[in-house]
């Protein structure tokens, strides 16, 4: 095959993956995280052979789908963060992650196992909460006995509370507030050691 028919074949398949991709995003949100795959396949174009042929199985696709959310999303944020006081850098990052759980719920919710994909959208995001929260501690805005997997655990812990609060009313962030101010260096409980 000559190399350009080959670099117009991956050009279009690269094409037919981000279409699949777009549509597989709107029809969970339309249709719920039921919609069959054939809609899926019609929304973006093309047939059900060329969806199997990138994704395998509905799991490979909403993993597929997330990733690039995240991909796309969440480093402008990350890469911002070393301008921020610290503690507020935390707040910043925990909310942009908990923003693509909110606007990607129906697609989470497609998957086999959502809470499994959730941590999978935090995962990203576990280095720069480490580091902010080593910065936010030596400066003293940040309880000396949290640790950054802390501050990942609890942002798995409202990433869940997505499942129990009304879709897009942004209710996670009463509780993020909460929660937060529970890192402040004031609080007056020990935590138990970390593990």
């Amino acid at each position: 095959m000559p190399p350009e028919a080959e670099r117009a074949l991956r050009a279009d398949a690269a094409r037919n993956v981000k279409r699949l991709l777009d549509a597989a995003r709107a029809v969970f949100a339309e249709q719920g995280p039921g919609a069959p795959l054939e809609a899926i396949a019609e929304r973006a174009g093309v047939g059900t052979r060329t969806l199997y042929r990138h994704f395998p199985h509905k799991e490979a696709l909403v993993r597929t789908a997330l990733r690039q959310t995240v991909t796309e999303r969440l480093p402008p944020i990350l890469y911002r963060t070393p301008d921020f006081d610290p503690r507020a850098a935390i707040l910043v990052v925990m909310e942009a992650v908990l923003v693509i759980v909110e606007r990607e719920r129906t697609t989470l919710a497609a998957a086999a196992n959502p809470a499994a994909l959730t941590a999978e959208v935090i995962e990203p995001a576990r280095g720069a909460l480490a580091d902010l929260t080593e910065r936010a501690k030596a400066e003293g805005t940040m309880r000396a006995d949290v640790t950054g997997d802390d501050v990942a655990h609890v942002l798995g812990l409202l990433a869940n509370v997505q499942w129990v609060v009304p879709e897009g009313d942004g209710g996670w962030r009463r509780y993020l507030a909460l929660v937060f101010d529970a890192f402040d260096p004031a609080a007056s409980t020990p935590l138990p050691p970390a593990p």
